[in-house]
């Protein structure tokens, strides 16, 4: 089996190295779903992937329906193509249900309820009437549909989005809305599964490769069966190599070359590190310099320099500026620092601010 470097061939085919998308949509459709209940920075997210980005052209992109939020895979909040959206749903869905099956028991939550519940959304929805989750939630309260705790109304909301029967609408101000699927996103045949798990992991081999089968059925929230025989359907698309003395999966072997040092202000939750249940390719570097480190201890956003962690940041929004604070686990030379300082100018465009920085070492 050949040898790869993990994080540069991650680096590349999310086209981290050298961004080249001019649509936030075009970053979405390319790695099938983008994590994104951290709203501000998972837009962010995208725009790491684009030419040239600004906070607002992505906002556009998703109140016109171009980009879809909803809960899909694991599920948590994700961003998902229009065309993709009906049969990514139809192949997750049904693990998910089963999954959360007990705690909507221990909510009172059963099909009854489920099938009134989305009743009552279908009829409040219908026309393109837009609305936030506290309107819908006034809306079951009138048709006697008990919506009292955050946490069953999240849930009878999530089954509607997992049964596509709603999805994102456009924001209101700084409120999310709900809009029926049927009426946001176009029809489309149905898929079979077997061809909705073949094109399931020929995205994600594509785009987190090389990764294992248990890389893909933690993304994807499939089973370990339908993982292996997604990566069976793949056949000869498929390479195989050697990592760590276990078997890794890629589509695309072509990398290209990273002009180090290459910079990057990563967002909680970004497919580069969310989409893999290994995330130790990313250590390595910290691990020879004998370094002990987790994602979970670095505040949530990682500073990456050629693939591999250098510490952790956070930001801090004022009115006119933002305020990038960095974390190092690990000392920068001269060079590291400048192309530091024009990836936090890079972030502060985007959100059309003025950068400001503070790096502290850990």
């Amino acid at each position: 089996m050949p040898r790869i470097d993990p994080s540069a061939q991650r680096l590349s085919t999310q086209h981290l190295v050298e961004p080249k998308f001019e649509k936030a949509s075009d970053v979405v459709s390319l790695l099938g779903g983008v994590q994104a209940q951290d709203y501000a920075m998972s837009k962010w997210a995208l725009g790491q992937r684009m030419r040239s980005a600004t906070e607002s052209s992505v906002e556009n992109e998703i109140n016109s329906g171009a980009i879809l939020r909803t809960h899909v895979l694991r599920p948590t909040w994700h961003y998902v193509a229009p065309a993709d959206i009906r049969w990514m749903l139809a192949l997750t869905g049904p693990r998910v249900k089963a999954i959360l099956a007990h705690y909507d028991r221990q909510l009172g939550i059963d099909a009854a309820v489920i099938r009134k519940a989305q009743k009552v959304m279908a009829k409040a929805l219908r026309g393109e009437k837009h609305l936030t989750r506290g309107e819908l939630a006034e809306v079951m309260k009138k048709a006697g549909i008990r919506t009292d705790g955050t946490e069953r109304l999240a849930r009878l909301v999530m089954h509607a989005e997992m049964d596509a029967l709603i999805c994102s609408g456009p924001r209101r101000g700084k409120q999310f809305t709900y809009a029926l699927m049927d009426e946001r996103v176009p029809p489309a045949k149905a898929m079979a599964r077997d061809a909705s798990l073949h094109k399931l992991a020929s995205i994600y081999f594509a785009t987190r490769g090389p990764a294992t089968e248990a890389d893909f059925a933690w993304w994807s929230g499939l089973t370990m069966a339908d993982a292996r025989g997604a990566i069976q359907s793949l056949g000869s698309s498929v390479d195989t190599v050697e990592i760590g003395g276990r078997k890794h999966s890629l589509v695309a072997r072509t990398t290209m070359k990273v002009k180090s040092p290459l910079v990057r202000l990563l967002p909680n939750y970004d497919e580069f590190f969310i989409g893999l249940k290994d995330r130790s390719a990313m250590h390595a570097k910290l691990e020879r310099l004998g370094i002990q480190t987790a994602i979970g201890a670095l505040s949530g956003h990682i500073l990456i320099i050629d693939g591999q962690i250098a510490g952790g940041w956070k930001q801090v929004f004022k009115p006119k500026s933002v305020l990038v604070k960095i974390k190092l686990l690990r000392p920068l030379s001269g060079t590291q620092q400048r192309a530091v300082d024009v990836e936090t100018a890079r972030l502060a465009a985007f959100f059309g601010l003025t950068p400001k920085l503070d790096i502290a070492q850990g």
